[in-house]
């Protein structure tokens, strides 16, 4: 029987991408799907093709970036579907511009969605977990959340906070004997419209990566207990060449290609 059978699987962002790659596998192996998105649209589309596959799936729109739409969501969420069995924290957004271009605004909400909602989401269905003596809670960070670049100031930073966050979880979770279990995904750029135009220098070793690819592997990542995935494997060289001085390590970076990977983004507008 599948990891998946008969679990109440709530998935932040699945409107699109991944999230929605994520949500029909899922389904596909006996989840009960629970859909968070602030893009009412893609959202019920979401909800339809898997209706239409014959999985079970409730749709809420909700505003990551609001602390007060999470809560209001969450306690709907409870009343109507009983429990979260695995919380996929995968609601992002990125700006993609230099530091003096942001706005405070920009800023703001990249950490209200990207970092802050993993605390709402996680107080809002943890309690139920440890009640239950059973939970996955699942961070997607980023690459950006291991080796920063530019243009991405607010974004990378919001990334480390979300691998940094998941890595307290783990221990904190362990040290009192809750039989929680968390994962945190750390892919490259991913070809959807989020990161349309980035570029790499060297795609055999950092590959722009397709979503159905990443949509697998971190369904089977998560239902094989592993604590980390980053994707692809070359990303884990960045925790080595932390030890060398800054200015090798810049070179390393801007050799790969990676401090110049933004120069021509353009991404898209809307949702998260």
């Amino acid at each position: 029987m599948s990891y998946y059978h008969g679990k109440h699987v709530l998935l932040t962002g699945a409107a699109s991408g991944i999230g929605r790659l994520m949500a029909q596998k899922m389904g596909a192996q006996g989840a009960r799907l629970i859909l968070w998105d602030v893009n009412r649209q893609g959202l019920e589309e979401t909800g339809r093709l898997l209706k239409d596959a014959g999985v079970t799936a409730h749709t809420y729109v909700c505003d990551l970036s609001s602390r007060v739409a999470i809560r209001e969501t969450a306690a709907q969420t409870l009343a109507e579907c009983e429990r979260v069995d695995i919380l996929v924290n995968n609601a992002g957004i990125v700006s993609g511009r230099n530091i003096l271009d942001l706005t405070e605004e920009q800023i703001i909400r990249t950490f209200e969605v990207n970092t802050l909602a993993l605390y709402w989401t996680s107080k809002a269905f943890l309690p139920g977990m440890i009640e239950r003596k059973n939970g996955h809670i699942v961070t997607v960070s980023s690459a950006g959340g291991i080796c920063a670049t530019a243009r991405m100031t607010d974004y990378c930073a919001s990334k480390f906070a979300a691998f940094g966050f998941d890595d307290a979880l783990r221990v904190e979770l362990k040290r009192n004997h809750f039989p929680i279990h968390t994962t945190v995904v750390c892919p490259f750029y991913i070809d959807t419209g989020m990161f349309r135009g980035v570029k790499t220098r060297f795609g055999f070793l950092l590959p722009i990566l397709k979503p159905e690819y990443v949509a697998t592997r971190i369904v089977s990542a998560v239902a094989n207990g592993k604590h980390r995935l980053v994707m692809p494997k070359f990303v884990l060289t960045a925790f080595l060449c932390r030890v060398l001085p800054v200015p090798v390590f810049d070179w390393i970076m801007d050799f790969l290609g990676v401090s110049k990977s933004m120069d021509e983004f353009t991404g898209r507008s809307g949702g998260h």
